[in-house]
C-alpha cells in the first residue's frame, strides 16, 4: 500500500479497546475517529478511553461527522449487530469489518438483504470474523487443505470461563439458569446461533450443501454458589458448564461438528475437565489435528485479571482489523473467508 487506510472505531468495550490498540499500532492504518455509546464517553480522547496515550481523536456519538469523514472502513465491535446501523454505514459507501456476531449474516434473517441491499447502494463489503467462530474455521478450512480425502471437520474449544466478565453474552447462552429448566436447550440453541454461520461457512469452503444444521448441548449445575465478576451470581444447582455443538449434516453423515465447552470454576456437577484452547480435527487422509493455545509475551507484566483478559481478547479483535486491505479491495457484498484471499499481517511487526 501506499498510503495509509483511515478508519474509524464503532465503541470502546472490551474488544474495542483491544482494537484501538492494533488500529493504532498498524503502520499500515490511520485511526480518524471513533464511535461513542456512552454518553460519558463522548469528547473524551480516544487513547485515554483505552488506557493508552492520547491520540489527538476524540470519541463522538454524532454519527453523520463520523459518516462524513469517508472512512475507508469502520471497525465495529458492539456485542451484537444492530441491523440500522450496519445498514447505514454500509450505505454511506464504507466498508465495515466486524466482531459482533456476524460471519455469513444469514442469522439475522430477512435482515440480511438489508445488509445486502446496503453494500449494493454504497459499493462497499462487510467482513465478520473474530476467534471463534471466525479464524478457528480458517485455520480448519487451511488444515483441510493438506489431505486429499476430507471425512469430517471437527473443532473443540474448550475454556474455564470464570474470569470473564460478560453475563451480557453468556447468559444468553443458559448460563446460570435452574438445570432443570424446560426451555434451556431452546435458550442455548438461540444464544450460540452464530455458530450455525460458522458450519455454514465450513460447508462452503467443502463445496457442499448441507442438508442439515442441529444444535444438541449438554450441561453442567454447580454445587455452590458462585460469585463472578460483574456482581454477577450463579446459584446453586444452577448451569455453570455448557457443552453445546453444531453439527452439519450430508446424506445422514455428520461432516461438519463445532463445540464448545465453557465451565466456571471447580464446583461443577458433573466435574467436567478443560483443555483451555481450541483443537482443530481434520478426519481424512491423513487425518490432522492442530492445537492453538495462547499465553503471554515474554515482556508481558500483568497486574491484575482484567491484564489477562485483556490480552485474551486480543486474539478475537485481530482477525478483522488484518482482514482491512483485503476488505477494502473487496467486490461489494458479504465477504467471508472463503471470498477473501490470503490475509496477511502487514504492518505489526515489532521494530525494537
Amino acid at each position: 500500500m501506499t498510503k495509509k487506510l483511515r478508519v474509524v472505531q464503532w465503541t470502546t468495550g472490551n474488544v474495542g479497546k483491544k482494537s484501538v490498540h492494533a488500529i493504532t499500532a498498524n503502520t499500515q492504518l490511520e485511526l480518524v475517529g471513533c464511535y461513542a455509546w456512552s454518553p460519558e464517553k463522548v469528547g473524551r480522547d480516544v487513547g485515554e478511553l483505552c488506557g493508552i496515550a492520547p491520540l489527538g481523536v476524540q470519541a463522538t456519538d454524532d454519527v453523520d461527522a463520523l459518516l462524513g469523514l469517508k472512512p475507508d472502513c469502520v471497525v465495529y465491535n458492539p456485542m451484537f449487530t444492530d441491523v440500522d446501523e450496519v445498514a447505514g454505514i454500509l450505505r454511506a459507501g464504507i466498508n465495515v469489518v466486524t466482531t459482533s456476531e456476524f460471519i455469513t449474516g444469514h442469522q439475522l434473517g430477512a435482515a440480511r438483504d438489508r445488509i445486502i441491499d446496503a453494500c449494493a447502494h454504497g459499493d462497499s463489503t462487510i467482513f465478520g470474523s473474530g476467534i471463534n467462530p471466525g479464524f478457528i474455521q480458517l485455520l480448519a478450512i487451511v488444515t483441510a487443505g493438506l489431505s486429499d480425502r476430507v471425512d469430517r471437520i471437527a473443532i473443540v474449544e474448550s475454556f474455564d470461563t470464570s474470569i470473564y466478565n460478560s453475563p451480557a453474552t453468556e447468559i444468553p447462552m443458559g448460563f446460570g439458569y435452574p438445570i432443570d429448566q424446560p426451555d434451556l436447550h431452546a435458550i442455548t440453541e438461540k444464544g450460540s446461533g452464530i455458530f450455525r454461520e460458522a458450519v455454514q461457512l465450513l460447508a462452503d469452503a467443502l463445496g457442499v450443501q448441507l442438508d442439515d444444521i442441529s444444535c444438541t448441548a449438554e450441561y453442567a449445575q454447580t454445587t455452590d454458589d458462585l460469585t463472578l465478576p460483574g456482581d454477577w451470581t450463579i446459584k446453586k444447582g444452577c448451569v455453570a458448564g455448557i457443552d453445546v455443538r453444531w453439527k452439519g449434516i450430508v446424506a445422514a453423515r455428520e461432516v461438519v461438528e463445532l463445540r464448545a465447552v465453557w465451565t466456571k470454576g471447580q464446583s461443577l456437577d458433573p466435574a467436567w475437565s478443560t483443555n483451555f484452547g481450541y483443537t482443530v480435527t481434520v478426519e481424512g487422509r491423513p487425518t490432522i489435528k492442530t492445537t492453538l493455545n495462547f499465553e503471554p509475551p515474554p515482556d508481558f507484566h500483568g497486574e491484575s485479571i482484567e491484564d489477562y483478559i485483556m490480552l485474551g481478547l486480543t486474539i478475537t479483535a485481530m482477525p478483522p482489523i488484518t482482514a482491512i486491505p483485503a476488505v477494502v479491495a473487496a467486490p461489494p457484498g458479504i465477504a467471508t473467508y472463503t471470498d477473501l484471499p490470503l490475509l496477511l499481517p502487514r504492518g505489526v511487526l515489532a521494530r525494537n
